[in-house]
């Protein structure tokens, strides 16, 4: 009797925990979308004129944030988007194409991945997540440094900052012999032409697929290139934007400020500045409006083709049921591109075509330049590169399994990408291992979770005495509260220290400086303790961040690769020339 009342004590428990078990909230999917070089308004959901129908429906289901801040260039914001550890802390203290030499090798300026940080991929790897990524990876080439060695059981990436979208093989600029492609961290074996947001897709869909019998959860992470230089798109896409920015850019960027306001991702009456670096459309002729717009044509077509493929995305794990229990999570990298690449033009005439008639397509190179830059940040300024909200504030969406509660809805609190991590774990139900990892030190988050603010987008994850601090390539900025004190270099600053309140000025039009003297001073003293700590490295006199991509290139790759072969061509001639002489100098005594 006694035996049967302990068996059947014993099966009721094992009921109830099993019952218990099966209520518990699955652990969620987990999709990481990252768009290149896309601008603040570029989203429809954000303001734009673009089709962007499945990203405006992911933020329809979900939280965008207004005030969210990525690194001015794409190496610092994705090592910071892995790790949630300041990119001066992870490696990336600047992008190594614009690193001075003097900086490269410094502590925090490897331009790859230490090994005192780890990734929320192998966090999430050890919790039984399985684990991919397809596209841009950019945090490091070497074998140490790759997906299958940061907590991606499958990955298929492109290791640069970019490539050609039509040929996998083509360089886009010659920062190196070839572009560096890895399949699970082997070199694969690539078609001769594919077009990159297609294929990336493709391989995430693959990847998904791939265990999905084992009832683990996914954490999948898809590095487009698009709207990365040289900006290339179907001809199906270009097509349905012909005629569309006929009005030129100044028209476009109000329209979109116009539109950001009414979407409520910016307050009534934001002001805005015409940009230095922005051309005069009335001034140009039929002629060069005709070519002008036919480069925002092309590029607003790559970025309908992301969101196209992005649908495809969904509607796969919409047909094997996993759609309602995935997050997604997209964002830009940075602002948009805003060199006219002119330091590069004589190999990009050697290696492309610019004929109107063929844009977008393989062997043709669009760069949208400063101009057209400037609407897609509107409406902010600056770009890619500096310090300005154009170049560093960036769209984000988060949305799905985790915001049941916040639908459609924007959250204007000051956030960051290193908060992402933190947020992902928290979604997983993973605790991020501190300051030690498998018996290494590891640096500790830097970031907040932002997962108060999905369940109520009222929450701020900041206290208004709390800062940020940050600097690329010698621009830099501290955010405190709605307070942000910035630098810029030219063409977008001047070198001096400027103080902006983006609650009601987030295009950075009225300096605050002289109206509130001790916060400007103050904040200027918080800075510099931010840099001291953070190991921020001054920049070179003289230093601009386009040339220093173009004398990189130099002593990278042109030296090391043609100099031997210039110096043995010397030497033949400089021998022919010495036999020729001897030769001659016989005959003539003879």
């Amino acid at each position: 009797m006694k035996s049967s009342t302990i068996k059947i004590g014993l099966l009721l428990c094992l009921t109830l925990t099993t019952a218990a078990w099966a209520a518990r909230p699955a652990r969620p999917n987990i999709v990481v979308l990252v768009a290149d070089d896309w601008g603040f308004s570029d989203v429809g959901a954000f303001g734009g004129e673009i089709a962007t129908p499945n990203l405006d429906n992911l933020a329809q289901r979900g939280v965008r944030f207004s005030n969210f801040h990525v690194a001015a260039s794409c190496s610092p914001t994705r090592a910071m988007l892995l790790t949630g550890v300041d990119n001066h802390r992870n490696g990336h203290g600047n992008l190594r194409e614009t690193m001075p030499s003097a900086h490269l090798g410094q502590p925090g300026y490897q331009a790859t991945l230490t090994a005192n940080v780890v990734t929320v991929a192998s966090l999430l790897q050890a919790r039984g997540y399985r684990t991919a990524i397809t596209g841009k990876w950019n945090v490091g080439n070497e074998p140490e440094n790759l997906p299958n060695r940061r907590g991606f059981d499958q990955s298929f990436v492109m290791g640069d900052t970019g490539s050609d979208n039509w040929e996998p093989e083509k360089r886009y600029l010659p920062h190196n012999a070839k572009v560096n492609w890895f399949e699970n961290g082997l070199p694969p074996v690539l078609p001769k032409q594919f077009y990159t947001t297609t294929f990336f897709i493709d391989k995430a869909i693959e990847y998904i697929s791939t265990g999905r019998e084992s009832g683990q959860p996914f954490f999948a992470y898809v590095g487009f290139q698009a709207n990365h230089v040289p900006v290339q798109a179907p001809q199906s896409f270009i097509e349905k934007y012909k005629g569309r920015y006929d009005a030129g850019w100044t028209a476009l960027r109000e329209a979109r400020r116009l539109k950001a306001i009414e979407l409520g991702l910016v307050p009534k009456n934001t002001p805005m500045v015409t940009m230095s670096t922005t051309r005069d459309w009335s001034a140009l002729s039929d002629k060069e409006k005709r070519y002008q717009a036919r480069l925002m044509e092309v590029y607003a077509a790559m970025a309908d083709a992301l969101d196209h493929e992005v649908g495809r995305l969904i509607a796969h794990l919409k047909s094997t049921g996993e759609f309602d229990n995935t997050v997604f999570v997209f964002l830009s990298d940075n602002g948009p591109e805003g060199s006219d690449y002119k330091e590069a033009d004589l190999w990009l005439r050697m290696n492309y075509t610019r004929d109107l008639d063929r844009l977008g397509g393989p062997g043709a190179y669009v760069v949208p330049g400063p101009s057209w830059s400037s609407a897609s940040a509107s409406p902010f300024k600056g770009f890619k590169f500096y310090a300005s909200e154009g170049g560093i504030r960036s769209p984000l969406i988060i949305s799905g399994a985790a915001t049941s509660s916040a639908r459609n809805q924007v959250h204007a609190g000051l956030t960051h990408v290193t908060d992402i991590v933190p947020t992902l774990l928290d979604l997983a139900g993973v605790e991020h291992p501190g300051n030690r990892y498998q018996g290494q030190p590891i640096e500790g988050l830097t970031g907040r979770s932002l997962l108060p603010v999905l369940a109520d987008p009222s929450v701020r994850v900041r206290k208004s005495d709390e800062s940020i601090g940050y600097e690329l390539a010698g621009n830099k900025a501290l955010f405190k509260g709605d307070l942000k004190l910035v630098w810029n270099n030219p063409p977008v600053g001047d070198s001096q220290w400027r103080l902006y309140n983006l609650s009601t000025d987030p295009g950075e039009t009225k300096d605050l400086q002289k109206e509130l003297p001790e916060q400007f001073a103050a904040m200027q003293i918080e800075y510099s303790a931010w840099a001291k700590a953070n190991a921020v490295l001054p920049m070179p006199e003289g230093y601009n961040p386009v040339k220093q991509v173009f004398i990189n290139s130099v002593m990278n790759y042109w030296l090391p690769t043609y100099w031997p072969h210039g110096v043995a061509t010397a030497l033949g001639l400089l021998g022919f020339g010495i036999a020729f002489k001897r030769r001659a100098q016989r005959r003539k005594a003879a």
